[in-house]
């Protein structure tokens, strides 16, 4: 963090009320260091707990944190087993934590394509953290932006053909309404790691008027002060969304 920055005040009443992260890098990561990928993962998932209790800690309401894709299915199966692996260890070790913070874990995707032992683990973190409303910590597994915005299709051609519905009710707000979480406000801030400048899928139809960050840091060094930098630096831009602000 340069010297500008830190002379520059984190502002809590202009923090996003959600942020969204890709983390990339983790194989890269490990691959300079002659490891195999499955270290930098360990190694990712150790960053993430810091950004989640930073999160928490600074007063970020929403946190969504793309875990696994769709397209992550097409890895070797060694390292999705590992992956799931690690997600459950973190799952498991850190409840406790986020009961005692008031963090509240909820998991978007496709949760019958995953490991029985998996779907348990979640089922068991979204249910004992169900009240807690300090931080909402949204981990997106085998989760697809096309095929969320699909299954919300289809699900709302379900009550059109089952209410005789007529379609010119058909509403930004309606369609919402079925997809996967619903009640959450779309990000604010997407941030990726790893120097790729694209969204790979993430949060297609959320993302309209969201502020985008790309950083060429890895996700195993993304530290609490690179993830301050990112929000001093949404806190510089001015949102508009289509509007024009006369001076």
């Amino acid at each position: 963090m340069t010297n500008h920055e830190k002379a520059e005040p984190l502002s809590l009443e202009k923090l996003p009320q959600h942020v969204a992260i890709i983390m990339d890098g983790n194989g890269r990561w490990a691959k300079a260091r002659g490891l195999p990928r499955v270290y930098g993962h360990r190694k990712g998932v150790e960053t993430a707990r810091k950004i989640v209790l930073k999160s928490q800690e600074i007063g970020i309401k929403y946190l969504s944190l793309f875990a696994f894709s769709k397209e992550n299915w097409q890895r070797p199966e060694a390292e999705i087993q590992a992956l799931f692996q690690l997600l459950e260890e973190y799952l498991i070790k850190e409840l406790p934590t986020m009961k005692e913070k008031g963090i509240r874990v909820r998991v978007m995707g496709d949760k019958e394509d995953l490991p029985e032992n998996l779907q348990k683990v979640i089922d068991l973190a979204e249910k004992e953290t169900r009240t807690n409303e300090k931080l909402h910590l949204i981990l997106a597994i085998s989760y697809g932006g096309r095929a969320e915005i699909l299954q919300a299709a289809r699900k709302l051609a379900e009550k059109i053909k089952k209410r005789n519905f007529f379609s010119d009710l058909i509403s930004e707000e309606l369609f919402r309404q079925f997809l996967y979480l619903p009640d959450v406000p779309d990000p604010d801030l997407l941030i990726r790691t790893g120097g790729e400048m694209r969204i790979s899928n993430f949060y297609l139809f959320q993302l309209a008027y969201t502020e985008l960050y790309f950083t060429p840091v890895l996700w195993p060094d993304f530290t609490e002060d690179e993830y301050l930098k990112a929000l001093l630096d949404f806190q510089r831009r001015e949102r508009r969304f289509g509007k024009v602000y006369e001076l």
